[in-house]
């Protein structure tokens, strides 16, 4: 319906209408959620990539320009923890290596005139996921790169004989509480819902009956 605004402007009355408002912006649909056992949502092309958070098991390379003594490779503890002469103890699984390199550099600020540091991943041991059940290599496996459930499988030297096909799940930790996803083996060779192999990231595990 349009709505008519009245106008008193030198002595005229003026009758202005004014559209509508567009029915597409009206009904405009909200996108529902996710459904708990659906895919989940993969990162879209272009955005940008989550920074590297250091783990336990990650091998590190640390340069301290001119301190050899300060410097060298250093694996991180079950606890978190590197340690390096001087500093001691210094938590590093939970930052990436930018936050570490602030922390070194704030830690040796005592004992060293304008200290410049340098980390570098050497190699990711933390970032890993589990296959478990009817595979021929059950297991943990290190993430170098994406890797999807068809891929693990792949690297698990393929599933057993006897494996339920249509009933593997993919369990995920996710905000304190474990979900899980189902993948259907046999679709996928079908070429059919191809949105369940979806990449894994660590911490996840696949079970195959």
């Amino acid at each position: 319906m349009d709505i008519r605004i009245l106008v008193i402007a030198a002595g005229m009355l003026l009758i202005i209408g004014v559209p509508p408002a567009s029915s597409q912006s009206a009904n405009q649909k909200i996108a529902p959620e996710p459904r708990v056992g659906s895919a989940p949502t993969t990162a879209v092309a272009g955005t940008a990539t989550p920074r590297y958070v250091i783990g336990p098991d990650d091998v590190l390379q640390i340069v301290f320009w001119r301190e050899k003594d300060l410097s060298g490779e250093v694996v991180v503890r079950s606890d978190g923890r590197i340690s390096l002469p001087l500093l001691n103890d210094v938590v590093a699984a939970g930052r990436t290596p930018e936050e570490l390199r602030t922390d070194l550099i704030a830690g040796a600020s005592p004992f060293l005139a304008d200290p410049n540091a340098t980390v570098v991943v050497k190699e990711s041991r933390s970032r890993k996921v589990f296959i478990t059940g009817s595979v021929e290599h059950p297991g943990p496996y290190v993430l170098t790169g994406r890797t999807t459930v068809i891929q693990l499988i792949a690297m698990a030297g393929g599933l057993k004989e006897f494996a339920d096909q249509k009933n593997i799940v993919v369990m995920r930790g996710s905000n304190g509480r474990q979900v899980s996803y189902s993948f259907d083996y046999r679709s996928i060779l079908r070429r059919q819902n191809l949105e369940q192999n979806f990449d894994l990231a660590p911490g996840d595990t696949v079970l195959v009956p």
